[in-house]
């Protein structure tokens, strides 16, 4: 007997509590996000480019290849093993998965066990009404960033995770955030005072929304003793926004927390440094210790490693503090500079102010899961002149590699005499170029080659005659019995009928059942005999990813026939979903 269950590597462990499985399919999506430029490509697109990050909060990214892990729904372990993702709201009672398309960021607690998850979704193409924000079923728990809480008394609570992100990318790790506008519980309340949390600065949207929340926890929190500060962002802006409009993003939130507004009665108490802490540098990624945790560091004892708020360092006399929040404002400097790109036979160059960019190569990456090219980056002495170069870097290597990446940016950056910090940004903004242009060579590759059919005035004139024929439905029996097809009249117009709905947007699926050697295959090849035959596709059998790998043949109204149920067994799933959301995703590890 030969088995017929799937053999891959085994991601989740069927005897695990449902706590490690929780862990483990969140670390499955942590190794997802890594590897999956989409999803890296979002968090840079929303300022949060850090690989520290990612790492230290456990970002993942649900892309549907989760059910491809685990063992098949018809055997007892995969059966078990699925139930239990359904109770624990990882799966949905479709099968599907919950955060499918989302950036995942999961809640740990105390002891970093995942208690809570909030999904992003992150592609534009959602069927109307599909929700953008996720959480998983039931109640929310947990407080996000808690390990903050023993090193701070004074904490940044955001109105959304990404914020909240946003504001850590930036220095400021003294932050968490709640769930939504209504997403304040009863947790995060038990945390800010079992910590001795002194002082909250609610950094919640700059709407009406937003203030109307921002009020109604200040009320909660100073009822308990804590101090509150409301953070204002320009009128309608979130942190998110303002920080990726107003560059530096470091500076710009540091004057919005010096900025915030009291809410308590009386005058506001003087703030006060906190000890053994760290100073924010220019580099939001470095700090030096303060004297103080300089002699704690000698004396054996642990300097804090979290960052401060920047409320708390002085501002520079040089830096002028405005008057009114407003005025942060007064002219955006956008963080993404205009990309000017020439596309050549065999190569593309870009040029980013005094410095331009030629790759080579492109036209051979013809998968979406690489992107080698030769990159030659070079400084001009004047950008409005060509071959005008100072210095040059050039070197082969895949943009979808960090390590390459970081390499390519050091060495470049020794040669052009520019900061890693100016190339770093430079070659994501080449990296999102080719990327458009690389998906449009690719979608110019798959298309597929459509075979324009004239029909002539006689055959025109003899079509309509048919469609236009009260007996229309007999003329088609009719013409089945010409083919030798006689009796299961039913059958037979309803084979018909499926066939040709597959002009229109929600086509009728049919699957023929009986007795074997009843005429099953008779009827099916008549049927797909009455169909053009550019516009008909057969197999004896498919695998079940056969679906997934496709793009050189288009199904979009034409029709899929598939000559016995059991050779359609192992891609009943792709069918179900192709035929339930029209289209079909998966990602590729790359390798052969």
């Amino acid at each position: 007997k030969k088995s017929t269950s799937q053999k891959m590597p085994g991601l989740l462990t069927p005897s695990a509590e449902d706590q490690e499985l929780l862990n483990q399919v969140i670390e499955y999506y942590h190794q997802t996000l890594k590897q999956s430029p989409e999803a890296l490509g979002y968090l840079e697109g929303r300022g949060l480019q850090s690989a520290e990050m990612v790492e230290h909060f456990k970002l993942g990214f649900a892309n549907r290849t989760l059910g491809y892990r685990l063992p098949m729904r018809n055997r007892v372990e995969g059966a078990g093993l699925r139930s239990r993702l359904q109770d624990l709201g990882i799966l949905r009672k479709s099968g599907h998965e919950h955060f499918n398309g989302s950036v995942v960021i999961p809640i740990l607690d105390e002891n970093g066990q995942v208690v809570e998850a909030y999904g992003r979704k992150i592609t534009s193409f959602l069927r109307k009404g599909t929700p953008d924000h996720l959480y998983l079923p039931g109640p929310h728990r947990g407080v996000w960033n808690l390990q903050v809480f023993e090193a701070s008394e004074e904490i940044i609570l955001c109105e959304a995770l990404i914020d909240g992100l946003t504001f850590w990318c930036a220095g400021f790790r003294n932050v968490t955030a709640i769930y939504g506008i209504e997403g304040f519980t009863w947790d995060h309340l038990k945390a800010f005072e079992q910590y001795g949390i002194k002082r909250v600065l609610i950094a919640y949207d700059r709407d009406e929304a937003g203030d109307r929340a921002a009020e109604a926890v200040s009320k909660k929190l100073i009822a308990k003793g804590i101090e509150c500060c409301r953070i204002q962002f320009p009128k309608g802006m979130d942190a998110n926004e303002y920080a990726l409009k107003v560059q530096p993003a470091q500076k710009s939130l540091d004057v919005a927390i010096r900025k915030a507004l009291w809410l308590g009665k009386g005058k506001e108490p003087e703030r006060t440094s906190m000890p053994d802490c760290c100073v924010v540098s220019e580099s939001a990624s470095e700090s030096k210790p303060l004297p103080e945790a300089a002699e704690r560091e000698k004396s054996g004892e642990p300097a804090n490693e979290f960052l401060p708020l920047a409320a708390e360092t002085k501002p520079q006399a040089s830096e002028p503090m405005p008057t009114e929040p407003e005025e942060l404002l007064p002219e955006p400097v956008m963080s993404k500079p205009a990309v000017s790109t020439e596309r050549k036979d065999h190569e593309v160059v870009i040029q980013l102010g005094d410095r331009r960019y030629r790759a080579r190569g492109l036209q051979k990456n013809l998968s979406f899961e690489q992107m080698r090219v030769n990159l030659l980056a070079a400084r001009l002495e004047d950008p409005s002149v060509s071959n005008n170069t100072t210095s040059f870097h050039v070197d082969t290597l895949d943009l979808y590699s960090a390590k390459q990446r970081s390499v390519y940016i050091k060495q470049a950056a020794e040669e052009l005499g520019i900061r890693e910090e100016i190339i770093k940004n430079d070659l994501g903004n080449v990296l999102l170029k080719l990327e458009e242009l690389q998906e449009e060579q690719i979608k110019s590759k798959l298309a597929p080659k459509s075979k324009e059919m004239t029909l002539t005035k006689e055959e025109q004139a003899s079509a309509l005659d048919l469609l236009k024929d009260p007996n229309l439905l007999d003329r088609i029996l009719a013409d089945f019995e010409k083919c030798g097809i006689v009796g299961e009249e039913t059958n037979k117009l309803t084979g018909y009928l499926a066939a040709v709905s597959r002009k229109l947007e929600e086509p009728l699926a049919v699957v023929i059942q009986s007795s074997s050697a009843a005429g099953k295959t008779s009827l099916m090849d008549a049927v797909l005999a009455f169909m053009p035959e550019e516009e008909r596709v057969q197999y004896s059998a498919m695998t079940g990813q056969s679906l997934f790998y496709m793009g050189e043949t288009d199904l979009k109204h034409k029709i899929l026939a598939i000559v016995e149920e059991e050779g359609a067994e192992r891609a009943s799933y792709a069918l179900k979903l192709l035929q339930s959301e029209g289209q079909l995703t998966i990602a590729s590890t790359g390798k052969d």
